[in-house]
């Protein structure tokens, strides 16, 4: 495990804290969104609400960060417009005026070990591989120890489902969290080394869109045309998960993937939809409410649920109106 952290620290001093595309139309300024990891199957979809976005005028330019804490940093510093994560600790710490409008995905992630595991109590104590420092994986890990009445070893953090699941197969980790897509690799390529342990549901947040309340109320426009095209992406793809596949550009950068990875789209979509993974009325009061219980359980929000106003961390302005 330590050597790949390292390698990653070394991965990133050798080359600029991110990368990214721009797409220019007529408008002078685009907004600036910040992603939290390099393009993946995971956010075809996303693309696909940007290139609807775009069809309707949206002018933007896309950042990739190394991970969340980055991202949401380069909100707070305004070098970024809107960003990706679920920055409730900042928010409510910070007294920053960043306000969620859109859930992207929620929390369904999977606790993935060795056969040395056979139920989350026998983690206690154990070390375990995460996302990100403060993200949605780190606060999984929190409400299992409050659940479970454990307590894990040294966390680590590695960016990326998929390479938590390389870090598995070579025997640099022994129990990680991973994604539905990567929890369903890894068993299907070495089920007779890793499983995935039983785990309790959740409806929280893991992926939302966020951005400083002045900048989304002076950019009102611009806000709305890309809340719809994420309405309607969510919605149509709820109905026909196939939709994804069938209309992400081949020139964008999910079409640059893999072939592999293209082919299994279709795949990917139809068991995320099924699973509960997206929220075809882009989460709203009812992941607001979630939120709130499930970061407060997570130690990123202080203070007793009930009594926490949601539209201190959404708000709900844009996306009300995406749903008249």
């Amino acid at each position: 495990m330590t050597d790949i952290v390292s390698l990653m620290k070394r991965f990133v001093c050798a080359v600029p804290l991110a990368v990214g595309l721009t797409f220019t139309a007529a408008q002078a300024e685009p907004i600036r969104i910040a992603l939290a990891e390099t393009p993946s199957d995971e956010m075809a979809a996303f693309f696909v609400a940007l290139d609807r976005a775009k069809a309707n005028g949206l002018d933007y330019e896309w950042t990739a960060f190394a991970d969340e804490e980055l991202a949401i940093q380069a909100v707070l510093s305004g070098q970024m417009d809107i960003g990706f994560g679920t920055p409730y600790s900042i928010m409510q710490r910070s007294k920053a005026p960043l306000r969620i409008i859109f859930q992207l995905s929620k929390l369904k992630f999977f606790p993935v070990t060795t056969m040395d595991y056979a139920s989350l109590k026998d983690l206690d104590g154990e070390p375990i591989m995460l996302h990100s420092r403060g993200g949605g994986t780190d606060s999984i890990a929190n409400v299992i120890e409050e659940k479970e009445g454990i307590k894990f070893g040294e966390r680590s953090y590695v960016p990326g489902s998929a390479n938590r699941v390389v870090a598995m197969m070579s025997d640099q980790a022994k129990a990680t969290i991973l994604d539905l897509s990567n929890k369903n690799k890894i068993i299907a390529e070495a089920g007779d080394k890793f499983h995935a342990l039983p785990m309790f549901d959740v409806d929280a947040s893991d992926e939302a869109l966020f951005a400083n309340l002045d900048w989304i109320q002076s950019n009102e426009e611009q806000v709305g045309i890309f809340v719809n095209a994420l309405l309607s992406t969510w919605r149509d793809m709820a109905a026909d998960p196939t939709i994804i596949r069938r209309e992400t550009n081949p020139d964008g950068p999910i079409g640059q993937l893999p072939k592999e990875i293209l082919d299994e789209l279709d795949g990917f979509y139809t068991e995320a939809v099924a699973g509960g993974l997206y929220d075809p009325d882009g989460g709203g009061r009812k992941a607001a409410a979630a939120d709130m219980e499930w970061y407060t359980e997570a130690g990123q929000l202080d203070g007793d649920p009930a009594s926490l106003n949601v539209e201190d961390f959404w708000y709900f302005k844009p996306l009300d109106a995406a749903k008249q």
